[in-house]
């Protein structure tokens, strides 16, 4: 699946049509605009402070060496999800990768996010990664479901790793699935992935 395969439209549970496509350099203020948009709550516990001008810098940069892959979702021109797929060229967890996905609040519980995830897992396998990562905060009930339904497991439980905005701490759940075993959770929900 490359750069060719996009856009693409997809159409949610509820029969809402998005389109999907790789974020591009040009895009983001957009990125930054949902970001912005999201509640505060969600963005607490963020690992960067998606909203601000030297954090679009250090995205784009990574995007532009391919360490990052993102994939965004839009309806019209606005951006109401995002989800990215985090490598390393070098070194010991070469053939590992890390998936993280915002969606905007209005496009939850509809298969927004399964879809961001399914999308990267296929670009993952593409790219020769053998496994996928992710980090979910412990009250992120919604995000654990996802990747729970796409066959991820628990690995790790970090008690209180993870402090908000406010200070609050958090427990991190780190939890990770290979790639074949993806593949036959999201054959067995009968879940078309773009190609």
């Amino acid at each position: 699946m490359g750069p060719e395969s996009f856009p693409q439209n997809v159409a949610l549970r509820d029969d809402a049509v998005v389109e999907l496509q790789p974020l591009k350099p040009g895009d983001m203020e957009d990125l930054r605009a949902f970001y912005r948009g999201l509640p505060e709550e969600d963005r607490l516990v963020l690992k960067d402070d998606v909203t601000t001008l030297e954090w679009s810098r250090r995205f784009r940069h990574r995007l532009e060496t391919g360490e990052v892959i993102s994939l965004v979702a839009r309806s019209g021109s606005a951006i109401v999800g995002e989800g990215t797929l985090y490598r390393t060229f070098h070194g010991w967890t070469r053939h590992v990768g890390e998936i993280r996905v915002a969606c905007h609040a209005d496009y939850r519980r509809r298969g927004l996010g399964t879809t961001l995830v399914s999308t990267l897992v296929k670009l993952a396998t593409d790219l020769g990664i053998e496994k996928i990562i992710v980090q979910v905060v412990a009250d992120q009930l919604g995000a654990r479901r996802t990747f729970e339904k796409l066959g991820f497991h628990k690995d790790a439980v970090l008690p209180h790793h993870v402090m908000d905005l406010n200070g609050a701490k958090h427990d991190l759940i780190l939890m990770a699935n290979d790639i074949p075993l993806i593949w036959a959770a999201m054959e067995s929900m009968n879940l078309e992935v773009p190609v």
